[in-house]
């Protein structure tokens, strides 16, 4: 292991907003910068600030200052005063590791390990591709924090190489320790792809130059559920990337698959990631913008057994929410164009600013609008490894909808 910072940080005294002080009291992990009334000096980056109660003038809780952030403090413990040190680091890690173990028992070596606030360590993540551990840093505060957490983390996971992402963010704010994103901070790295089994299914990531940590691990739970379902089926795979939906759907034995992404050396990966599994059906690609393709698709009456479409993240922000649910709504439309009847529609949405009801809401009363008999069969969360801390932590929803009769 590379050697790690050890430099001492500052504390910090801060007294809240009695609305702030509830929500940290009930458990929300995030303090934001007007919520401040008092703090007895200015903070640094890495600084641990300590809340106390304004009438009883007692602990309330403790996180991570960071200057910045609109999100100023990002909490670790509230409401039980603790020492936030090396052996509180390990028992956070400890504790998420025991909630994925159900998911490691199954033929599946890649794993969201961390899963920042919603397990109780903000603004980090950590996944695991095989024997390959990738930590990603959303906050520059960390950097002072690595030595504590960083010897846990290997261990716990058993990884025998540990690579380091950086958001951009924390790249652009530098650091005068001079981490660098795609940083080998342990063992040797041989192949920055890295082959690794999602439910017995091949799949590849770029622990260095990948998206995220090198892939999207938290469709896995639907993944699977659509291969279960593609046998003998023809699929669409609409925003498909690097083909998670479309390999488990070749694996499952589907008559013929199509991948569609705007990206094409995304589009080329999923070819790679389909050559890492058996699968006699067709494989097919289709390049470009995905509501221009639809279209296309559906003005030649081209239809499909299993439509799925896997937007990106359409929120990154309140006003946008609006927009967001016009596209749901318009990429709704467009899948009942292309499904056959007595087929499967499945939708998804990874907005986090789009709540799960009313992403539900929308496609039901699209359905309702378009006079289609359908019948949902499921609707689906976060997986596992994804847990969900606090609201702001859930973003992941997705419905399958057979649909039982439609004319256009």
């Amino acid at each position: 292991m590379i050697a790690l910072p050890n430099k001492t940080t500052s504390k910090i005294a801060i007294k809240l907003k009695p609305n702030a002080e509830l929500l940290v009291k009930k458990g929300h992990p995030w303090v934001f910068e007007n919520s401040i009334i008092k703090q007895n000096k200015e903070g640094e980056t890495g600084d641990l600030a300590v809340i106390f109660d304004s009438r009883k003038n007692r602990f309330l809780a403790c996180g991570f200052y960071d200057p910045h952030s609109p999100i100023r403090i990002k909490i670790l413990q509230a409401n039980k005063s603790v020492a936030v040190n090396t052996e509180w680091f390990t028992q956070k890690i400890e504790e998420a590791y025991k909630k994925r173990i159900p998911l490691l028992k199954t033929n599946t070596n890649s794993y969201r390990f961390i899963y920042g606030e919603n397990d109780g360590l903000p603004s980090l993540v950590a996944d695991v591709y095989d024997n390959v551990l990738v930590v990603k840093l959303y906050a520059s505060f960390w950097f002072y924090y690595l030595k504590d957490v960083l010897p846990s983390l290997i261990k716990t996971s058993k990884a025998t190489t540990t690579v380091l992402r950086l958001s951009r963010n924390t790249q652009k704010e530098g650091n005068e320790f001079n981490f660098k994103d795609g940083q080998i901070l342990d063992g040797e790295l041989k192949n920055e792809v890295i082959i690794f089994k999602e439910h017995g299914i091949n799949f590849s990531a770029n622990v260095i130059h990948g998206h995220k940590t090198g892939y999207f691990l938290d469709h896995r739970a639907n993944r699977k559920k659509v291969g279960t379902m593609a046998k003998s089926k023809t699929v669409l795979d609409v925003f498909s990337y690097a083909g998670g939906f479309s390999i488990h759907a070749l694996a499952g034995g589907a008559k013929e698959v199509t991948s569609l992404d705007i990206s094409k050396p995304a589009l080329e990966i999923a070819k790679s990631n389909a050559k890492l599994n058996p699968f006699k059906g067709k494989h097919k690609t289709i390049a470009g913008d995905a509501f221009d393709e639809l279209n296309k698709l559906a003005e030649t009456n081209t239809k499909y057994d299993l439509v799925v479409i896997d937007p990106p993240s359409f929120a990154k922000s309140a006003t946008e929410v609006d927009r967001a649910l016009a596209s749901y709504k318009k990429l709704t439309t467009l899948g009942l164009k292309l499904v056959q009847n007595k087929g499967t529609l499945v939708l998804a949405s990874c907005s986090s600013r789009v709540t799960a009801e009313q992403f539900f809401d929308l496609v039901e009363e699209t359905l309702i609008k378009n006079n289609v008999d359908y019948t949902i069969k499921a609707k689906t969360l976060h997986d596992i490894d994804h847990p969900i801390g606090f609201k702001e932590g859930a973003y992941l929803k997705c419905i399958y909808v057979q649909i039982n009769k439609i004319e256009f």
